[in-house]
This record gives C-alpha cells, sequence and structure tokens, in this order.
C-alpha cells in the first residue's frame, strides 16, 4: 500500500495567496492553478486582467510540474533540435509545458503539486510561482 502526500484545498489556497501578492507587486494579473502530485487541478485564480489565453497555459504549467515532478523551465533546457528530449511538449495529448513559470511543490523532500503562472514573461510567471512556494512553506513552520 502507498501513502501519498498530497496538497490541501486550504494549501492550494495559500499558494495562490502567495503567487497572487508577487503579481500584484510586480503589477502583472496572473492566471494560477494550483494541482496534486499527479496534476490534477486542485485551485485555480485568473486575476482581473490574467489573459484569456493564460487560463489553459497556467494549468498545464501546474500539471507538467505535478505530474512529471520537473520544473516547466527544465523542459524549455532539453527541448531544443538534436537533444533526444525535442519535442517532449508535443506529449500527453501537447500537455507538457516547456515554458518558465510551472514549478513542482516539494514538501519533505516529496513532490506534493505543482504551481503554474502565466500572463507574465516566463521570468515573471517563474518568480510569481517561486513566490507562491515560499509564501506555502513559510506559513507551514
Amino acid at each position: 500500500m502507498l501513502t501519498i502526500k498530497r496538497l490541501s484545498l486550504d494549501d492550494a489556497r495559500t499558494l495562490i495567496a502567495g503567487a497572487s501578492e508577487k503579481a500584484r507587486e510586480i503589477g502583472v494579473p496572473m492566471c494560477i492553478a494550483v494541482t496534486d502530485e499527479s496534476g490534477n487541478l486542485i485551485a485555480f485564480e485568473r486575476m482581473d486582467g490574467g489573459k484569456t489565453t493564460s487560463v489553459i497555459i497556467a494549468q498545464d504549467k501546474a500539471f507538467t510540474a505535478g505530474a512529471a515532478r520537473k520544473a516547466t523551465h527544465e523542459y524549455n533546457a532539453a527541448n531544443v533540435p538534436g537533444n533526444l528530449a525535442f519535442g517532449i511538449n508535443t506529449e500527453v495529448g501537447g500537455r507538457l509545458s516547456s515554458v518558465g513559470g510551472g514549478l513542482p511543490v516539494i514538501v519533505d523532500g516529496d513532490v506534493v503539486g505543482g504551481i503554474g503562472l502565466s500572463s507574465g514573461t516566463p521570468q515573471q510567471d517563474m518568480d510569481c510561482a517561486q513566490a507562491g512556494i515560499d509564501y506555502f512553506l513559510g506559513k507551514r513552520q
């Protein structure tokens, strides 16, 4: 039998709160998605002004980070012509994202979920995702 560590809805809301606080700070309204460790959506928020195209992108970034247990920007570095991982973004029905902004949520060494943001630049999305994780981990202490 397996014991699986998984984010709760309250955890997901805490991640979103930290990410949205950073988004407001930098002045970029975001779409923010949080998934469990298997990539299934737990919570989603589209801030006022978040791009409509970013609704699905944020969810795919969170899916990738949670289910693949890897930051989306790591796939970006590998998804170049000539590398064996080139085209990875076409896998899983095109849901694997290789655009920065999706990070796995790790607690005590275990991936318990993923957070994905979209509407800013990839770096802004990554910064806000990290802010969400930092806020969440700070609340756990």
